[in-house]
């Protein structure tokens, strides 16, 4: 069951799933079955050639997790998804079936460090060349793409800067030349921001996130946009030749603008596995039907602690496009009227105060996690940035100073007053001339 005029709030209730004779269950029945019985040798043989949509094993397909796919694509905007057992997976499988050959890859140079490890490890294993770039430059995109280039990856709000693009921009370069535009829409969401409505192709999505919301369980969901011309056999062979694999024919013949989709769901969720179980779909589904009001209070509860911040005298920079001084406000008020997420970051004048003021801090939990109902802080240098290099972390934007937080539900004057109750020792030490913040800390 979907609409397309149904706002956020109502997909995110509402969409894939209507209660069914003969019991009418209210919330999504969780189907925690391997394989399914077949009716007869014709509908299996037919099941298993990719002649007939349907269940064959739960690796490639399962009906709870079904629903969260339509569900997804609904929200997103797309005609069909495909959910994993990560985020980094779905962000691995979404790449890797483009950059067949092995294919180059144009991307943005702030990015989540666990995609920059996939990017210049794992996959330069396998042969890709991964150009990185300033996502506020189109001209720099351009510059970029050669004869290889097969995709672009961007996130829609940069980890941890909350840095922003000018989509539409950058999608229109990537389309004069005939690339795929995959964007990473994670911190935003789509209870705040849809990237398809402004160009992209493909949108991933690490579940585990917002649009779970609690904490308790891992996945991840391709979206696609099915506006992208695969058409060109010589280009994207994997798509549009004829492939033996499907029995002579061709993924874009058979299954037309779902033919990328088929693509990841009979090629690499069949063959590698990452496999999102029934029950964690049912989790994910649950978090998403609270998103939009998540969303929202925790929008509000970002606003509130970035205003406490900006005025701390301990406090360089809060990295946050509600700030009037923020390169990107301009944008922010433009393409992101509901907010950007939950995410935010700040820079400490003296980096040497982040062990003592992470460990001083009681309601923000030190976690590698986002979009939590808790709050929590990590230190990206040290933790999920830790494997950039220096030059890495310089071009990202990020110092030993800076801290990301994850703003959760709680009431937003518990979360200043326990932030500030942890930066005031430090911001006092910093106006004493008898000690510098260091000394104080080293003391």
């Amino acid at each position: 069951m979907a609409s397309s005029t149904w706002r956020n709030a109502t997909t995110e209730i509402h969409s894939g799933y209507a209660p069914s004779a003969p019991h009418r269950p209210m919330t999504v029945p969780i189907y925690n079955s391997a394989a399914y019985q077949f009716p007869d040798y014709a509908t299996a043989a037919k099941l298993f050639a990719l002649r007939e949509p349907g269940y064959t094993y739960s690796r490639t397909g399962n009906p709870t997790v079904a629903v969260l796919e339509e569900r997804a694509a609904a929200l997103e905007g797309g005609i069909g998804a495909i959910a994993t057992a990560t985020g980094q997976s779905a962000v691995a499988i979404s790449l890797l079936a483009l950059l067949q050959g092995p294919g180059h890859l144009v991307a943005s140079n702030k990015l989540y460090g666990g995609t920059v490890d996939l990017l210049t490890d794992t996959f330069a294993d396998f042969g890709v060349s991964v150009s990185f770039v300033d996502p506020a430059d189109p001209a720099a995109w351009a510059a970029a793409i050669t004869e290889k280039t097969r995709g672009f990856l961007l996130e829609s709000v940069s980890n941890p800067l909350i840095t922003l693009v000018d989509l539409r921009a950058i999608t229109e370069v990537a389309h004069a030349a005939g690339v795929p535009v995959v964007v990473d829409n994670t911190l935003a969401t789509p209870a705040a921001y849809r990237p398809i409505d402004f160009g992209a192709d493909v949108v991933v999505h690490s579940a585990t996130k917002a649009l779970a919301g609690h904490g308790s369980v891992l996945g991840g969901l391709v979206i696609d946009a099915g506006t992208f011309d695969f058409s060109d056999a010589a280009r994207w062979p994997q798509i549009a030749a004829p492939r033996a694999r499907y029995y002579g024919d061709s993924l874009l013949d058979r299954y037309g603008s779902k033919a990328y989709l088929m693509l990841l769901r009979s090629k690499f969720l069949h063959d590698l596995g990452p496999t999102l179980p029934a029950a964690s779909a049912a989790a994910i589904l649950t978090g998403i039907e609270t998103l939009s009001l998540r969303v929202a209070k925790a929008q509000g509860n970002v606003l509130a602690l970035t205003r406490a911040l900006a005025a701390h005298p301990a406090v360089a920079t809060v990295h946050h496009p509600s700030e009037h001084t923020h390169p990107d406000h301009a944008l922010a008020a433009r393409d992101f009227p509901r907010g950007t997420g939950c995410v935010f970051s700040f820079d400490l004048k003296d980096p040497a105060a982040v062990p003592g003021l992470v460990d001083s801090l009681r309601l923000f939990a030190l976690a590698a996690n986002i979009g939590d109902t808790r709050s929590l802080v990590v230190h990206p240098a040290a933790m999920t940035h830790c494997r950039l290099n220096a030059s890495q972390l310089a071009t990202a934007g990020i110092k030993a100073g800076t801290l990301r937080i994850s703003a959760g539900l709680e009431d937003a004057a518990d979360l200043v007053a326990d932030l500030l109750g942890a930066l005031d020792p430090l911001g006092a030490a910093s106006t004493t001339p008898a000690a510098t913040p260091r000394e104080t800390i080293n003391a």
